[in-house]
């Protein structure tokens, strides 16, 4: 697990690592958590993609939007994750 990873599970008690990406689901929604390394590999930075899933009509889970966020300060990478979930599916991380 890459660090950035470990912390963000820190931060997000609720959330499951799969082996490569932090996982929340719920009834109707999941989101999962990746971190991708960016197109200059010499710098060895990468971006974190939230990827959101909305269950359809036979019950699986379907993707929909992502979005990369390429913040370096982990506080913040973590608040607007966080931001962007709420708004987008409508719970908290956290809980």
């Amino acid at each position: 697990m890459t660090t950035r990873l470990k912390i963000l599970r820190d931060y997000f008690p609720t959330a499951v690592y799969t082996g490569r990406s932090l996982v929340f689901i719920s009834e109707d929604s999941r989101v999962e958590l990746t971190e991708h390394p960016r197109g200059d590999l010499a710098t060895g930075s990468s971006v974190m993609r939230v990827r959101l899933f909305g269950k359809g009509e036979n019950g699986e889970f379907e993707p929909g939007h992502f979005e990369d966020f390429d913040l370096e300060d982990i506080s913040d990478l973590a608040q607007e994750i966080e931001k962007f979930v709420q708004f987008s599916v409508g719970k908290n991380l956290k809980e």
